[in-house]
């Protein structure tokens, strides 16, 4: 985990002090070391945090090849850097780490080498024989690059208050936000500011100004699979076998251990040192303390539990914002946080954590009510998920169409424009017919975005390195070409095959035939309808009173009567604290 800050354009050595300035803004992504290159043509000024994970020997980054004059920059880590160097020839120095494979690599291959590299990255590179300035992004997003344009400059860095310090930059709401919590696409709530979609590149003229953008890794382009049940099984099987543990770290490493099947299976994978789990005293439907209790004894791994009060939630709000850039919507946000909070406090630099298996093997309850219907779900045992069945429901009990369905369940507020039923039939079209893959690629562009976002902006906010192993390249490809009912065949079992593997490897049948998920969801929606009640709505109120009218009406959603499961408050709250960041001081680490 490091970060990446920088610009390119015609007289950019000019402005290296205002990289500096974001360089030092990003200090805690690289506490190990902060330093920046101007390019031979000075038409590029790049900054580097480093965090020493692969290689504590490591020299601080950014670098150059002495040869050619290219220059690179790197957040992330590339998993099979050591693998590409030996099939490449590429020789690396003891303190020489995965940014030089890709350095000496880009130099030679070019764009081309994204393809071969599996990993999480953000990634800059300039070429001053050619001044071009090449941004590239992993394949599902894990590290982020924003970017945007001024006075003929492209200027770019790993988190958005990078840029809106470059210059202003002010906040807009996105109609997407409303609906689902969070901006999609390229957007975020700061005009002018983009974000570099996942699996894509961009190409910036530092000459003339020319910008352009391609995908260089398509999901789509999976082809469906036709196959046996046992047979997906052990493919499944093999591959988590091979492909988990080359992202395991190999010093000492934390685990997030909610004790569902996803993290479960990665400590008996992995077997860490320790784990942490989250648990809210008196919340018996959010604890899963127990299992995570279990299954670390299993492993012989140490087991650490916290326990996030009010106090706490009030207390670390601010800074929590400040880690997220802007306001997104997750429902485990703040235990993440704590969890984070005590990784570092244990002084471990890597959290491993157990993301991908629910969008790519229909692990949520919305899935199963797209694919069976409501009366399926409900008589299936999870008639807890009844308020969210009720979407389904019309006034004249017609069918409704599968864009309409899958529409009514991933928006949390309203779509007046239409943007996410657009979204929503475009994947359908582009699933080719298979409703399974087009929740996985709906999931992607909603809810997805902001998983990663808090993944990586919590964890960095600690310097500490999140990973996310379940989305190394070959496992999210078999997961996504497996044929739909192997993902799912009974309304309350998602992740059939996942559950199947698990049990080759030892996690508990209480773990893998659990039909309920918890995560690490917390009680703050309920705490926001009573005991905070009363700080939320007038931490909201004095927000709206000051606020962009275009604003407005998100805070304003947040004044409305909630319940204990509504997140719109909590959004609004978050907002709140990001327009008017004076509301509280900011938390001590």
């Amino acid at each position: 985990m490091c970060g990446i800050a920088g610009l390119a354009g015609p007289d950019a050595h000019l402005s290296a002090d205002a990289v500096a300035a974001m360089g030092a803004a990003q200090h805690h992504r690289g506490p190990d070391g902060t330093d920046q290159i101007t390019a031979a043509d000075g038409r590029a000024v790049l900054s580097m945090n480093i965090l020493k994970i692969v290689n504590p020997r490591a020299v601080s980054g950014p670098y150059t090849d002495p040869d050619t004059g290219v220059a690179l920059a790197l957040n992330g880590e590339i998993y099979n850097y050591t693998e590409l160097a030996r099939r490449w020839r590429i020789p690396l120095a003891a303190d020489e780490t995965d940014a030089h494979l890709l350095l000496r690599a880009w130099i030679r291959f070019g764009p081309r080498v994204l393809g071969e590299v599996d990993g999480m990255f953000a990634v800059a590179v300039y070429d001053p024989r050619a001044a071009r300035l090449v941004l590239a992004r992993d394949r599902l997003g894990e590290k982020p690059v924003y970017w945007r344009l001024d006075g003929g400059l492209l200027v770019f860095a790993s988190e958005v208050t990078s840029l809106t310090g470059y210059g202003e930059a002010p906040p807009v709401l996105r109609p997407e936000m409303v609906a689902l919590e969070t901006p999609t696409g390229i957007d975020t709530p700061h005009q002018g500011i983009q974000v570099l979609a996942p699996g894509s590149w961009l190409e910036f003229d530092a000459a003339n100004g020319s910008l352009r953008q391609r995908r260089w890794w398509d999901l789509c382009a999976i082809p469906p699979v036709e196959t046996t049940y046992r047979d997906s099984v052990r493919l499944v099987a093999d591959t988590l076998a091979s492909r988990i543990p080359q992202r395991a770290p190999r010093g000492d490493f934390a685990l997030l251990l909610s004790g569902g099947l996803d993290s479960s299976l990665l400590a008996y994978l992995l077997r860490p040192p320790v784990c942490v789990t989250v648990r809210y005293p008196g919340q018996d439907r959010l604890d899963e303390s127990a299992v995570a209790a279990r299954v670390a004894a299993d492993i012989g791994a140490e087991l650490v539990t916290v326990e996030p009060t009010i106090d706490d939630f009030q207390t670390h709000l601010p800074r929590i914002v400040q880690a997220l850039d802007y306001p997104v919507g997750n429902a485990s946000t703040f235990s993440e946080y704590m969890a984070y909070r005590a990784v570092a406090q244990l002084g471990v630099r890597v959290a491993v954590g157990g993301l991908g298996p629910d969008e790519f093997l229909m692990g949520y309850v919305r899935h199963a009510l797209a694919l069976f219907g409501a009366e399926a779900v409900l008589t299936a045992g999870l008639d807890a998920y009844r308020p969210l069945a009720a979407k389904l429901t019309t006034a004249a009990d017609s069918p409704l169409s599968p864009a309409e369905a899958v529409t009514r369940l991933v928006t949390r507020g309203p779509d007046p424009q239409h943007r996410v039923r657009a979204l929503v039939e475009r994947c359908l079209m582009a699933a080719g017919g298979s409703t399974e893959r087009a929740l996985t690629l709906v999931e992607l562009e909603t809810a997805w975005r902001p998983l990663v976002a808090t993944s990586d902006k919590l964890a960095s906010a600690f310097a500490v390195e999140r990973r996310s192993p379940y989305l190394a390249r070959e496992l999210v490809e078999t997961f996504f070409q497996l044929p739909g009912s192997h993902k799912i065949a009974h309304p309350a079992r998602g992740k059939r095959v996942l559950r199947d593997a698990a049990r080759q490897f030892g996690v508990p049948e209480r773990v893998w035939a659990s039909t309920d998920k918890v995560g690490f969801a917390s009680p703050v929606p309920a705490w926001l309808a009573g005991p905070l009640a009363g700080w939320a709505r007038e931490s909201i109120t004095r927000a709206a009173a000051t606020a962009p009218a275009a604003l407005r009406p998100l805070l304003h959603a947040g004044l409305k009567p909630s319940g204990p499961f509504d997140r719109t408050r909590m959004q609004a709250l978050v907002a709140a604290h990001w327009i008017t960041p004076s509301h509280a001081a900011p938390a001590a680490a």
